[in-house]
């Protein structure tokens, strides 16, 4: 009886350590995504549209992954995305401003995407 209690305390702090990493790993995409378009709103802000549009590609790979990894997540990472997409539209155009101005928006919805 005690190896059976045991071995399901094993199995669930196994589990435990498993889905912790799941979630370090939504986290770090956040993370990058937030990072990534902080760089390209300070960059659009400054005038350089070409560092604006790098930063702003690499945040939406990351805002996708983070996205993807996590339902729950879904509303507020597509919205992120959406206006991601709108600021490297901008940046593309050489509208430094408009592009700061999306990627402002991306950060507001990351933030809320829970993560």
């Amino acid at each position: 009886m005690k190896a059976i209690s045991t071995t399901i305390i094993g199995v669930g702090i196994l589990a435990f350590f498993l889905s912790t990493q799941t979630y370090a790993t939504d986290a770090g995409h956040t993370s990058e995504a937030m990072e990534h378009a902080g760089e390209a709103k300070a960059h659009g802000e400054m005038g350089h549209a070409k560092d604006s549009l790098k930063h702003a590609k690499d945040s939406l790979e990351h805002a996708k992954a983070a996205r993807d990894d996590h339902a729950a997540s879904h509303k507020h990472m597509d919205e992120a995305i959406k206006h991601l997409e709108a600021g490297i539209k901008s940046a593309e155009a050489n509208q430094s401003k408009e592009a700061a101005e999306h990627t402002d928006e991306a950060i507001k919805h990351m933030r809320q995407s829970g993560h």
